[in-house]
């Protein structure tokens, strides 16, 4: 796990320092599950209440990021010239991501966001557990968004660390924050290679001499890139308006050539890695746009309960899973409160309700009421339950 956040991150604590996009190794279903039951392991929370690293932040950054990448491929489609189609993708549905951004903003209120639990170390330290989970899901799944894939993988990492009743809430919204993420990183990308594209246009006027302007000296045309790594897209760009020329354009190839060798290239290898850099860009937007829309449709009520420990051993032992969404729903607000309140989790304050609940309904003399968990959660045995877990209001 150590080696994979190495990988993804280098030596730097903070997640934002990268544009690489969010992607890694692409899983199946039972490789997923097994990475969440490593990253369970991996991630150590900061005990009791911790206060983080803000997402506002990124968030604005992001939203600031994405709308001048906007902006730049719709001048340029506005000028005729063409666009690659992860470009195509963004244009067309940016309308949507501004939604989702709007929607991030409403749905993590700040006091929300405190209570998660935060992680101790790590790239992510002092970010909510969740956005490590979340980010993992989207590096592995290539940003596509599927809720059985989901729910099988968040169910591996709690079966070495629960997650809060607050966590499985935020999913949702932590998900689309890593998206938004993921498309910023790509689009950055996109408007960088449509520059160095122009850039290497500019070089090729020069080197063939368009509009009865004279061939210039190919070491004074490229001095000014003769520094640091040449880029895919400039190279390939430049070969595809050399090629099949002579002349000067001839010798632009040969430098082509010499310097990527110094870079441990060559010209088949950075066309080959600039095309497969445009498919990849193109399927991975296609997956963030899907996904966005798939996670605003999903009714995430359905998705919480089916990967609550809570709600698993609730329904194991009484009629809960026959109530009905807000009954249930207020038996889950009392076990949030019960365990923010008190030294225990919110599963060992549910288990403590149901075997309150187990010897009431044991004993004769007993209310029958007395054998459900919800007497002791929300009914008249809530105060004597208070005292036996030893809540004290926050």
């Amino acid at each position: 796990m150590t080696s994979i956040l190495r990988r993804m991150f280098g030596e730097t604590q903070s997640p934002w320092t990268s544009d690489e996009p969010i992607r890694e190794e692409l899983f199946s279903i039972e490789r997923l599950e097994e990475h969440g039951r490593s990253l369970a392991l991996a991630q150590l929370v900061i005990p009791g209440f911790a206060r983080g690293q803000p997402l506002s932040r990124r968030l604005a950054d992001n939203e600031s990021a994405l709308l001048a990448a906007y902006h730049d491929i719709a001048d340029t489609v506005a000028k005729g010239d063409a666009i690659t189609p992860a470009a195509e993708w963004l244009v067309d549905n940016f309308h949507l991501v501004e939604k989702q951004i709007r929607e991030i903003r409403l749905d993590l209120p700040v006091d929300y966001y405190r209570e998660l639990p935060k992680l101790s170390e790590g790239p992510f330290a002092r970010y909510p557990r969740v956005l490590g989970v979340a980010w993992a899901f989207v590096a592995h799944t290539d940003s596509r968004f599927d809720k059985d894939m989901l729910c099988r993988f968040l169910h591996a990492y709690q079966q070495v660390q629960p997650l809060t009743i607050g966590e499985l809430w935020a999913i949702s919204i932590t998900l689309r924050v890593v998206l938004v993420e993921n498309l910023r990183r790509i689009s950055e990308r996109v408007v960088g290679s449509r520059l160095s594209r122009l850039a290497a246009d500019q070089c090729a006027d020069r080197l063939l001499g368009v509009a009865d302007e004279p061939a210039e000296p190919v070491q004074e045309v490229l001095a000014a890139v003769e520094r640091g790594p040449l880029r895919e897209a400039f190279v390939v760009q430049l070969i595809m308006r050399l090629r099949d020329q002579d002349g000067t354009a001839a010798a632009a190839l040969i430098w082509l050539d010499a310097r990527l060798a110094q870079q441990g290239a060559s010209v088949d290898v950075a066309v080959h890695d600039e095309q497969q850099r445009q498919v990849n860009a193109s399927v991975t937007v296609k997956n963030i746009v899907t996904s966005m829309r798939l996670i605003s449709d999903l009714d995430w009520s359905e998705l919480v309960e089916r990967c609550s420990l809570v709600d698993e051993a609730l329904a194991g032992d009484s009629g809960f899973a026959d109530m009905d969404f807000p009954t249930r729903n207020l038996y889950r607000d009392a076990i949030e409160e019960l365990a923010c309140g008190s030294s225990h989790t919110e599963l060992e304050v549910a288990r403590q309700a149901i075997r309150a609940a187990r010897a009431a309904a044991h004993d004769s003399q007993a209310d029958p009421r007395q054998g459900d968990p919800g007497y002791h959660l929300i009914g008249g045995g809530r105060a004597a339950f208070e005292t036996l877990v030893g809540f004290r209001p926050a």
